[in-house]
């Protein structure tokens, strides 16, 4: 478990069983609302199967993340009320310290363009052109989790 900038808010991997409606709201609240991606798009038969990481206030989920088991992180997302305070910073890091206790040795992502900046102060590199995934923007990136050990 590790704390966010807001010592309110912890970091930890989720119970999928157990949290999964939270993260189906935070989903639906952030990326179908929010950004307008088309429900259909959202739901994958593999989230089940994903090391999930979840940000809790009290007993309010506020913030999640998804590492898929080829090593993808996705699905990083938090609420409005709760953005600037280090929680997606938070989240990312959990779910690099669970990756390398995986023996992953590479992450990719698809970043939306606004949130390059995001995951290259993390050490992600982005390759190749921008392009649309969900009406959205995007960009591919990639982690060498060996790199700097």
């Amino acid at each position: 478990m590790k704390r966010a900038e807001n010592p309110a808010v912890e970091v930890s991997l989720a119970c999928w069983p157990r949290h999964a409606q939270a993260i189906a709201e935070i989903r639906r609240r952030v990326f179908i609302q929010e950004q307008g991606v088309p429900e259909a798009l959202e739901w994958e038969a593999e989230d089940s199967q994903c090391h999930w990481f979840v940000a809790s206030a009290g007993d309010a989920i506020v913030g999640i993340a998804r590492l898929t088991p080829n090593g993808r992180i996705g699905r990083l997302a938090v609420l409005p009320a709760w953005r600037r305070q280090g929680i997606g910073t938070a989240l990312l890091q959990c779910a690099l310290r669970h990756a390398r206790a995986l023996g992953l040795s590479h992450l990719h992502l698809h970043a939306q363009v606004q949130a390059l900046p995001f995951y290259a102060r993390m050490g992600f590199r982005a390759e190749g052109e921008v392009f649309l995934e969900a009406g959205i923007p995007h960009r591919r990136m990639y982690l060498d989790l060996h790199e700097g050990q």
